[in-house]
């Protein structure tokens, strides 16, 4: 996702009044003068690299998911090694998961989410099925772009409007995918994932020449990630619907950090809603963890 020396992601913003590409800490605006406020500081913006560049530092909100995504691959590891074990089987090679572990933590399951009346149904694992993943290779993959795209879309947008993007996203893609699939298990990140590449896309209409480019190598790459999913088994609905959502809510959104306090609490609210969210659906999942599958 590297650039040129003019970095699209961390070292611009977009000035509120012409929205043309300014200086990420200037105080007026180059081009028509008007005052900008600068961004606030915040921790972790993602914007440091090590390596020499070839690795972005996760800021804060991403290093967050991550954690959460890797602790359920942990825990859906072990279930599956102790299941194997019970039942004096193998278990999967390649760090790989039972399904039906990864039914009982939550995966996208038609039956169990609509059961003849919505109300009643466990829609909660449009929720949980965003952190859970199927092997090394399938966690491997998620985690290696969600720590490339994260950094961008949290320091273009800031950390409140990254983490209800995310959530909103990843929701809207397993949505599509359970219209599409009702009675397949899906699950991980990829929804997400591509729902941030969207954004990036929906923001690069408001860039220029400069925009137009990186939408060029965006682009570029969701033609191989979809050409992937025609070869092996990839929930490309699941996919359609986070880099479409994805793509409408980067367009919408104004990029930086609320500008009035109004904006800042509205997003700060929200944000606090999408961690409740995760979280209840997480105490829900557990709930019936024990529970037998209708």
């Amino acid at each position: 996702m590297g650039g040129s020396e003019q970095s699209y992601d961390t070292a611009l913003r977009m000035c509120p009044s012409c929205r043309g590409l300014i200086d990420r800490g200037g105080s007026v605006c180059p081009l028509c003068g008007a005052p900008t406020k600068p961004p606030r500081s915040r921790a972790g913006t993602g914007s440091g690299r090590v390596l020499g560049g070839l690795v972005a530092v996760p800021s804060t909100a991403t290093s967050a998911l991550i954690a959460v995504n890797v602790a359920l691959y942990f825990l859906s590891w072990y279930l599956t090694q102790t299941a194997a074990s019970a039942e004096l089987a193998s278990a999967p090679g390649m760090g790989g998961i039972r399904g039906d572990v990864l039914v009982r933590l939550g995966g996208k399951f038609g039956p169990l989410m609509y059961t003849g009346q919505w109300w009643t149904g466990q829609w909660w694992r449009l929720v949980t099925a965003m952190f859970l993943h199927a092997g090394l290779l399938h966690i491997g993959m998620n985690m290696w772009c969600l720590v490339d795209l994260g950094p961008a879309v949290e320091s273009l947008f800031g950390s409140a409007k990254f983490l209800v993007i995310y959530l909103v996203t990843g929701v809207v893609g397993f949505l599509l995918s359970l219209w599409w699939s009702p009675y397949g298990v899906s699950i991980g990140a990829s929804g997400a994932v591509l729902g941030l590449v969207g954004v990036l896309i929906g923001a690069s209409f408001h860039h220029g020449g400069l925009g137009k480019a990186y939408r060029g190598q965006l682009w570029r790459w969701v033609m191989y990630i979809f050409v992937f999913g025609l070869f092996f088994s990839v929930d490309n609905a699941a996919h359609a619907g986070g880099l479409l959502s994805g793509l409408v809510l980067g367009y919408a959104i104004p990029e930086g950090e609320p500008e009035t306090r109004a904006s800042e609490n509205l997003w700060n609210a929200l944000a606090v809603l999408s961690v409740l969210v995760i979280a209840g659906s997480f105490v829900l999942m557990a709930l019936q963890l024990n529970r037998p599958l209708r």
